[in-house]
């Protein structure tokens, strides 16, 4: 059985968010429907349609064709969701979402708008991650050697924007099966760059943008890549006070720590330590060939990997171990191989990747279903879809506790479940654990493991982000936690999977990103880059959201609980799915270089008088038509130069305004501090505003995602560690004497809230 089994999708968006979402539906069973117009999907030649568009039907459907418009209608009146860029894809056909809803209480419309659900700044609004990234502020938040904004080879944003929708419309289907009625999801692409750019977007009200031109590697002295003496890089992931002082031992560089510059450990992150350290490091890493360093590396449990191409990457025998390489036979381009499927419930597992449809192939072979009416009752209104839902979330560092946060962001109840002196990484991770409260217990003791199980028996799931095999160790394992209630959904996180030869092996966001390739295609001939964004934590995150409320989904139509895991390098294989997807003549993966700005004269950044521009043309551009619309080019000369000499003297908003009259969209790029001051985006509450502990406001990302009828709202705080502990054991049934007995033992720790302040960046 799949979770989605008997559930009909309609999808109507076009680009990459939309149909990732449908995507992630249809790997889950459900019959998604592509509608196309007759001419097919203008991303049929994108490489990634292949595996966005896997498993489904597809159909055609001419605006102009009033008969095929009303069977439309009837179709999308029937299914369980429709997704939609925006409310003119259903326009375009005639349709209104409203009046679509009203037929069928029971719909869910998810909208996966590119940029906010009023529309985008740009010329004609398309989807368009250069344009989002840029006005959004998040390009010019990575690391550069010149400090200017930067283009990413990948659409993170896009591919963090379909997970994240379709974790969305899925929890909007599990507080159906307790209402009945559907609602409308909107999940635009400013909610994606929250989503994604989660740590970035965290900042002081008041504070100044950060200085980006700090090179390739980032800001982390220890968490980072190097090249060794042999020529060869690797990734390094000493994060953390632990790993970073393991790191500097292994180094030999134990005493810089000591230099009256430092002020101890904490001054690794200071921004006027960076170089001196990073020089010591990088001449250290020198001093032996590659496999030295990791085996040393390894031998500390830090955790390390050679970084290695992207084109090897779906090869890998761990990737192969967990599914995430899967080989089909497309009707159009025939053998592909493609990354798989990121998440895995182990009874309720997806459909093993299918060839995406040819244009038209299911005309005729689609059955329209009557709509659906609900019992007539007032609404359901409730803070979040998950309203109701309780989660014990064991999650450390990032992408674990991330998970809890943005499952909180849905509505439901989490505890954030720490050892004694707290989550390691709380401090830095401080945005990562809001929304939840915290419990301080021993899981290796005894006594903590049997609070532990007292409170799962009235919780709803369970997530860890442990190696595999501890939590058998610890006795917090399914099989433990399914003796004491059978009925839990128990969901891990892990860096390389649960099965394969690395399954034991610890891994973090900067050594997958390198041993996946990432920082190799962003740094094209280059040296290697180090994505500041910790994109594959903060995705993994989304993926771990979604991972839950299938299987919640799945308890909610069955009864039936599962065991379910996600991983940091499935994340990784799925944030290059176009870029990784092969087949037969396929064109080459784009690459970047130093200080990428775009692989394309007419998609790419350039500098303009009072700062830099983003542009992307949506059809070809003759050096007439930006002549004639005041942008004075040498039709003789290089497109790219005669374009930056040009816009080189005008104005930001002169360039885009002389651009769009060449019928170009563009738009001003903008750093951070900038776009959150954006009265547009903070109607959209692209930051909410929080008091400090001390000195200026905190800004931290706002509402996620906008649910029509049960919006969860207001900003949600960190908890300190052990602050909720007694009044979680006692909602759980323990007795004030027992209670009171696990704090004396120190089993349990009961502290104080956590000031609300901000620690230096640590990427």
């Amino acid at each position: 059985m799949h979770v989605l089994d008997g559930m009909q999708v309609v999808e109507l968006a076009g680009g990459v968010a939309g149909p990732i979402a449908g995507m992630f539906l249809a790997d889950f069973g459900a019959e998604v429907v592509k509608v196309e117009p007759p001419d097919g999907d203008p991303a049929r030649t994108d490489p990634g349609f292949v595996m966005w568009n896997r498993g489904k039907k597809s159909v055609l459907a001419d605006p102009g064709d009033a008969e095929r418009c009303a069977w439309l209608g009837r179709l999308v009146a029937g299914a369980d969701v429709c997704v939609v860029n925006t409310e003119d894809d259903l326009g375009r056909y005639g349709l209104r979402a409203a009046d679509l809803r009203a037929a069928a209480p029971r719909l869910v419309v998810l909208v996966v708008a590119p940029y906010t659900a009023a529309g985008a700044p740009w010329l004609g609004g398309r989807e368009s991650h250069g344009l989002l990234a840029a006005a959004t502020g998040l390009a010019w938040r990575q690391a550069s050697t010149d400090g200017a904004p930067v283009e990413m080879v990948a659409p993170q944003f896009l591919y963090a924007h379909g997970v994240w929708a379709a974790a969305c419309a899925v929890a909007a289907l599990v507080e159906r099966e307790t209402s009945g009625l559907g609602q409308t999801v909107t999940v635009t692409g400013v909610n994606a760059v929250m989503e994604a750019g989660v740590s970035q977007l965290t900042i002081p009200a008041d504070g100044a943008d950060p200085d980006t031109a700090i090179g390739p590697a980032g800001r982390h002295p220890t968490y980072s890549r190097y090249q060794a003496g042999d020529g060869k890089w690797l990734g390094v992931g000493g994060l953390g006070r632990k790993f970073e002082a393991a790191t500097l031992r292994v180094l030999g560089l134990a005493h810089v720590v000591d230099d009256p510059r430092m002020g101890g450990q904490a001054g690794l992150l200071e921004a006027r330590n960076f170089e001196w350290i990073s020089g010591l490091i990088a001449e250290a890493f020198r001093g032996h060939d590659r496999e030295h360093w990791l085996t040393r590396l390894a031998e500390q449990g830090i955790p390390c990997g050679p970084l290695d191409d992207p084109d090897v990457w779906l090869d890998h025998p761990q990737v192969t171990a967990i599914g995430m390489r899967a080989d089909t036979t497309d009707p159009v381009r025939g053998p592909v191989t493609m990354p798989g499927v990121p998440v895995n419930l182990t009874r309720t597992p997806a459909h093993p990747p299918r060839p995406a449809p040819a244009p038209g192939a299911h005309d005729g072979d689609v059955t329209v279903r009557p709509p659906r009416t609900a019992e007539p009752a007032p609404a359901r209104l409730a803070e979040g879809p998950l309203a109701g839902y309780r989660v014990l979330n064991q999650g450390t560092f990032v992408a674990g506790p991330y998970t809890g946060c943005l499952l909180a962001e849905l509505g439901a109840d989490v505890t954030k479940v720490e050892p004694p002196d707290g989550d390691p990484f709380r401090a830095n991770g401080f945005t990562f654990n809001r929304g939840m409260r915290s419990l301080a217990v021993d899981l290796k003791a005894p006594a903590g493991q049997d609070a532990f199980h007292r409170l799962a028996r009235d919780h709803d799931v369970v997530v860890t982000s442990l190696r595999p095999g501890v939590g058998a160790k610890l006795n917090i394992d399914h099989a433990a936690l399914a003796e004491v209630n059978p009925s839990i959904v128990t969901v891990s996180l892990s860096a390389f999977g649960e099965v394969g030869p690395m399954a034991a092996l610890p891994g973090v966001d900067m050594v997958i990103q390198a041993m996946s390739g990432m920082m190799r295609r962003q740094g094209g001939a280059g040296e290697p880059v180090a994505n500041t964004l910790a994109i594959i934590d903060t995705t993994t995150g989304a993926m771990g959201a979604l991972t839950v409320v299938l299987a919640l989904l799945h308890r909610a139509r069955t009864g039936e609980g599962q065991h379910a895991w996600y991983s940091l390098m499935a994340t990784a294989t799925y944030l290059q799915s176009g870029e990784l997807v092969r087949y037969p003549g396929r064109p080459a993966p784009p690459v970047g270089g130093p200080d990428h700005r775009g692989a394309d004269p007419l998609d790419r950044f350039y500098a303009v008088a009072d700062g830099w521009i983003r542009l992307q043309a949506a059809a070809p551009v003759r050096p007439s038509d930006l002549t004639e619309a005041g942008i004075a080019v040498d039709a003789a000369a290089d497109l790219g130069r005669a374009l930056e000499k040009a816009l080189a003297a005008m104005s930001a908003a002169d360039a885009v305004a002389a651009l769009e009259r060449a019928g170009i969209p563009a738009v001003r790029a903008r750093t951070i501090g900038e776009a959150v001051r954006d009265e547009d985006l903070l109607r959209e509450e692209y930051v909410h505003v929080r008091t400090s502990a001390d000195g200026p406001p905190i800004l931290a990302p706002g509402r996620y995602a906008t649910f029509s009828r049960t919006q969860r709202h207001g900003p949600m705080t960190v908890p300190g560690t052990g602050e909720h502990t007694p009044e979680v054991l006692r909602a759980a049934g323990l007795t004030e004497e027992e209670v009171t007995g696990l704090v004396a033992s120190g089993v349990v720790v009961h502290g104080g809230p956590m000031p609300q302040r901000l620690t230096p960046v640590y990427r």
